[in-house]
Order: structure tokens, then C-alpha cells, then sequence
């Protein structure tokens, strides 16, 4: 088993949950750090969502629902950033990590962590 470290996604959140980042048939992908950075003067709020299997993105599959992001500020979520594969996992090719913003390409979300893959 071998295990790759990588940024997986970066994408501008709109007002609609998005798929920022998809499973990988074959592949155990895991998510270890999430970076929100709000690019405007205001205040504006983030949604993250992981379902393992699909794209319901709303409360049952939140893993942070509108938490408020300052004014050219960050928000740095570390899941598990060593020397092993500690995170949030997406074993499903059909499962999908997907974000929110409450205004239209005001937070860019960076998505790092790593692959696990046979062989």
C-alpha cells in the first residue's frame, strides 16, 4: 500500500454546494487539510459537506455549516497532517467533498491531503 500527499482541489465557492473534490476508483483519498480564505471586505459564511457515497450536500453529510469567515481572513481546518494517513476519508469513486459560500466567488477553498493506492 502506498501513499501519496498531494493537493487535491482548489476551487471559488459559489452560492450553490459544489463537488470540489471526487472519489477515485482504486484509490482511498484522503482529506487532511481544508484552507477557506475569504477574499472580500465582509464577513461571509462557509459550508463543507462529505458523503462517502454521493451528492447530498445539506445538515446530514455537514462537516462545517455556516461558520462566519472574517473580512480578508482565513479558516484553516487540519484534519490530520503527519507523517501518516490520518484524516477524512473518501473511499467511494461516487463520493464527493462539495462547498458553499453565502456570496458568489468570495472564499477559495484549498483542499490538501493525500492518496492511498494498492501496490
Amino acid at each position: 500500500m502506498g501513499l501519496i500527499r498531494k493537493h487535491l482541489a482548489q476551487v471559488v465557492g459559489t452560492t450553490s454546494a459544489v463537488s470540489a473534490l471526487s472519489g477515485i476508483a482504486g484509490k482511498i483519498v484522503v482529506i487532511q487539510q481544508i484552507i477557506i480564505c475569504n477574499t472580500t471586505g465582509g464577513a461571509i459564511t462557509a459550508r463543507v459537506f462529505l458523503d462517502n457515497n454521493g451528492t447530498t450536500y445539506d445538515a446530514t453529510t455537514a462537516i462545517l455549516y455556516d461558520k462566519s469567515i472574517g473580512a480578508n481572513d482565513y479558516l484553516y481546518l487540519n484534519f490530520g497532517w503527519g507523517g501518516d494517513a490520518t484524516g477524512l476519508y473518501l473511499t467511494d469513486s461516487g463520493g464527493n467533498l462539495a462547498v458553499r459560500a453565502s456570496a458568489n466567488t468570495s472564499l477559495t477553498f484549498t483542499i490538501n491531503g493525500a492518496e492511498i493506492f494498492s501496490g
